[in-house]
């Protein structure tokens, strides 16, 4: 563990930024990348490293509850987990495309305003009531028990449009470039998704996975968001000792669950407004988009070169809008599609996560031991049968952890989401005698919380209405069908997520709406074909919508690309980002 020390004070809501531990193993980032060791992933998308397991919030045991009547803390850190996983909710407005210019044109427009010099001062362009946090200093340090990382304090504005009302601290850690200079590209800002998952926890753990050429080619820099865990953390002051494993939250036939659910978000937004009531407004994806233009002028670099994952494809995109001739080398992978609205994207997603089963479900159908039958459709009886015996009859482990059949759902989903065939099917095996030991482990239900990232993740999503639902109770009962006939085995649970942002005391600020990005630098969009979380059609769209767009694919299972074993996906990806030569039109790898 390493101790991030911030000699910035307090952040805005009165809780000190930058003193949180950044955890070596078992706080991964990406959303459903590859498990390299034996860690899991934990979010909607993300590579795990290390011989950690993913992290969420409250990953303590228990059995606690927000307030009388509402729902269990148990099941609300489940329901956040799930939903960061899939990095989407919903909302119910749509936005129509605007023409582009040829692709091809575009294309070698934006790879001549790459080359072009255009000066050589980072603080260029700079609007003059922001040029001190321009030109700040950053005092990088040695991270405590992390060698290797240095750590330093980030000061940007509470408010970008009222700098004057205040400053937050943001933590931000680096590993230096191995090279000598000469084939350096410069700084790497490195997203995981989320939102809330600490990016500095990611690349702690995953900075063994990047090859050779990309150690000595970059700076590889994370910065968390502002109010994720390291960065002026939002707490609603809602923890309390919970297992996560479970939505604890399906709606279904009976308008009273709904109503609990409703309720219980309710509850929730009144906290965060309560305790984080001055920082909400401000943990939008544009303003951490802004705060990472900041840091790229700080570390000396023209142009953001990043790469960003799931949720970090969206702030990639957004930093694209804002600062289109500021683009450097970006690579989205797992893309969200901006221009779809809520709902549509919620439950895109969750026929992505019906498709991921049905392609485990032929394979395992093909196997002599198979666990849940030898047809596509048998399978998906055995998973629904199951998760309904153990809403009746949960499984119990000791006096602390019980199992229940949305604890099975979200195991399974976290399944899908690494594509992680063999365990899953050990997992199905073992549930199906009674044993829930390889359930735990998906789960995590033995390892601690990480940070604020259920907090964080409402806070950000809820000012996004691509991200963030506002459904009436009435409405989303109304939208159950929709998600039943999507996916028999996910729909009604991941249609909880209707009605999460509905009472949110701040206005989503942020609308659907398609990106072009017009004169930035060209952009590699990776996409994986049966990809749960973020479905391969949003890849497409993205790059379309992008002028400067390049689409790459992976022909493959589980949430993301990069680093998941494909040579040719980490190949492309990588000379792209060290040499700046896009795939050809058409690449496929697998």
């Amino acid at each position: 563990m390493i101790a991030v020390r911030d000699t910035g004070g307090t952040g805005c809501t009165g809780g000190t930024t930058g003193t949180g531990r950044i955890g070596r193993s078992g706080r991964t980032g990406r959303t459903g990348g590859t498990t390299t060791g034996t860690g899991r992933t934990g979010r909607t998308g993300g590579t795990t490293t290390g011989t950690g397991r993913t992290g969420r919030t409250g990953r303590t045991t228990g059995t606690g509850r927000i307030g009388s009547g509402g729902i269990s803390r148990r099941g609300l850190r489940g329901a956040l987990a799930v939903l960061s996983t899939c990095g989407l909710v919903l909302t119910a407005s749509c936005a129509t495309p605007r023409p582009q210019q040829p692709r091809a044109a575009a294309l070698a427009a934006a790879a001549a305003a790459a080359r072009e010099p255009g000066g050589t001062d980072p603080t260029a362009g700079a609007p003059e009531e922001l040029r001190r946090y321009y030109e700040q200093r950053l005092d990088w340090k040695a991270c405590q028990d992390v060698p290797d990382f240095q750590c330093a304090t980030v000061t940007v504005p509470l408010d970008y449009a009222h700098p004057q009302a205040g400053d937050i601290h943001l933590t931000a850690a680096r590993v230096r470039a191995t090279g000598n200079g000469r084939a350096g590209v410069g700084t790497l800002q490195v997203n995981p998704g989320g939102p809330g998952e600490s990016a500095i926890d990611y690349l702690v753990a995953a900075v063994g996975t990047f090859s050779p050429a990309m150690r000595s080619a970059y700076d590889l820099v994370a910065l968390d968001p502002r109010g994720v865990q390291y960065s002026t953390p939002v707490d609603c002051a809602t923890d309390t000792a919970a297992t996560p494993m479970g939505f604890g939250l399906r709606l279904s036939g009976d308008a009273t669950e709904i109503t609990d659910s409703y309720e219980a978000f309710e509850e929730l937004a009144d906290a965060c407004e309560k305790y984080a009531g001055r920082l909400l407004p401000h943990l939008g994806t544009p303003d951490a988009a802004r705060d990472m233009d900041v840091v790229r002028a700080l570390t000396g670099d023209k142009r953001l070169h990043y790469l960003g994952y799931s949720y970090g494809t969206y702030l990639g995109a957004t930093y694209a809008e804002l600062f289109p001739s500021r683009v450097g080398r970006m690579v989205l992978d797992g893309a969200i599609d901006p221009a779809l609205d809520g709902y549509r994207e919620n439950l895109e997603s969750t026929a992505g996560y019906q498709l991921a089963w049905e392609s485990f479900a032929a394979d395992c159908a093909a196997r002599p031991d198979c666990p849940v039958g030898h047809t596509v459709d048998e399978a998906g009886r055995v998973l629904n049968t199951l998760r309904d015996r153990l809403d009746r009859t949960p499984l119990r482990h000791g006096k602390d952890i019980t199992i229940t059949g949305e604890d099975l759902v979200t195991a399974v989903i976290t399944a899908l989401r690494e594509a992680s065939w063999e365990e899953l099917r050990t997992m199905l095996r073992q549930v199906l005698a009674g044993d829930i030991g390889s359930l735990q482990q998906f789960a995590d239900t033995d390892e601690n919380g990480s940070g604020n990232a259920a907090d964080a993740l409402l806070a950000i999503d809820c000012l996004s209405s691509t991200l963030g639902a506002r459904f009436s109770s009435a409405q989303a009962q109304a939208a159950l069908p929709a998600f039943l006939a999507a996916s028999p085995q996910f729909g009604e649970s991941l249609a909880t997520f209707l009605v999460l942002c509905t009472h949110w005391p701040v206005p989503a600020t942020q609308a659907p709406h398609p990106i072009a990005a017009s004169g930035a630098a060209p952009i590699l969009v990776v996409g994986t074909t049966r990809d749960p979380a973020t479905p391969y059609p949003w890849a497409r769209s993205l790059a379309r919508q992008l002028d400067s767009g390049r689409l790459l694919t992976y022909d493959g299972d589980g949430h993301t690309a990069y680093h998941r074993g494909s040579t040719c996906i980490d190949d492309a990806v990588d000379h792209y980002l060290t040499e700046g030569g896009l795939p050809p039109v058409g690449t496929v790898c697998d």
